[in-house]
């Protein structure tokens, strides 16, 4: 049975969501494993929805490690915001003592799951850790946010949502699963046509995150993720693929292999809803 460590900063009501499909594919034995811990980089009363999340955890009953990353923080009297790659000493530290309080959990895999620190590098080593990044292995790198605009810039085709593993070059780990999808067709055609020449910049300053053809990208991609995540960790617990010693990807043969393509599969629990 695999065991999964879950990490979570719980900011949102998509926190709860992942953690809910992740638990009730277990429970009705779509997905074979176990969440052995999850980790909350918040403590309870610093936000409603960090709350939520915690008694969430408490009623499934499986073991929660907290690290206040915001008391942390001020304990160096420093700010959480980090936009280097290359984290300062006191980050470092505190994936120190995170992996202290994880003693004695022993996770086949751990995944990121509306987790919003970097990870360093000596947690990275310590654990085999997946994140969720919401375009193609070939596609644009930053936040979703920065990903949708990029695509429009583009004028792109397709775009699609990967799994790679984490490493400290941020969104460079290698890819482990991913799936595609057209941003073409019925339901994009006469936004494509609106948008014209107009530049991507123009668009963003006058009309935001509300721009329809954003919106449109955006459920696209956001209806992919959870099936993604969710048969990402089937394929683990089946042997279809695993992480060797040197964290390299392999098929059940034990054969290295670049990616897995689920875009199949993704296309049909999109569609079973």
């Amino acid at each position: 049975m695999l065991k999964i460590g879950w990490f979570s900063t719980a900011r949102g009501d998509s926190s709860r969501k992942l953690l809910d499909a992740a638990q009730a594919a277990i429970e009705r034995g779509q997905l074979q494993a176990e969440i052995e811990f999850v980790f909350c980089s918040r403590d309870s009363g610093e936000s409603e929805k960090t709350d939520q999340f915690i008694r969430q955890v408490k009623d499934y009953g499986i073991p929660l490690v907290n690290v206040s990353i915001k008391k942390f923080a001020e304990s160096y009297q420093s700010k959480i915001a980090v936009k280097d790659e290359k984290l300062p000493e006191w980050r470092l530290e505190y994936d120190r003592q995170v992996m202290l309080k994880l003693q004695g959990f022993q996770p086949d895999i751990c995944v990121l799951a509306g987790y919003m620190l970097i990870v360093g590098s000596e947690m990275c080593s310590r654990y085999t850790m997946i994140n969720l990044h919401p375009a193609l292995p070939t596609g644009p790198k930053g936040t979703w946010q920065e990903v949708i605009w990029d695509l429009i810039g583009q004028r792109a085709t397709e775009s699609g949502v990967m799994m790679h593993l984490v490493t400290p070059d941020l969104d460079r780990g290698p890819v482990i699963t991913y799936c595609r999808y057209p941003i073409t067709g019925p339901d994009f055609d006469d936004l494509w046509r609106q948008l014209g020449s107009t530049p991507v910049n123009q668009i963003k300053r006058e009309k935001g995150e509300e721009y329809e053809l954003f919106r449109r990208i955006r459920q696209a991609g956001f209806i992919r993720e959870i099936p993604l995540i969710i048969h990402t960790l089937m394929s683990f617990s089946q042997g279809r693929i695993k992480i060797g010693g040197n964290k390299q990807l392999m098929n059940s043969l034990g054969e290295p292999i670049s990616a897995y393509d689920l875009t199949q599969e993704i296309d049909r629990a999109v569609a079973a809803g």
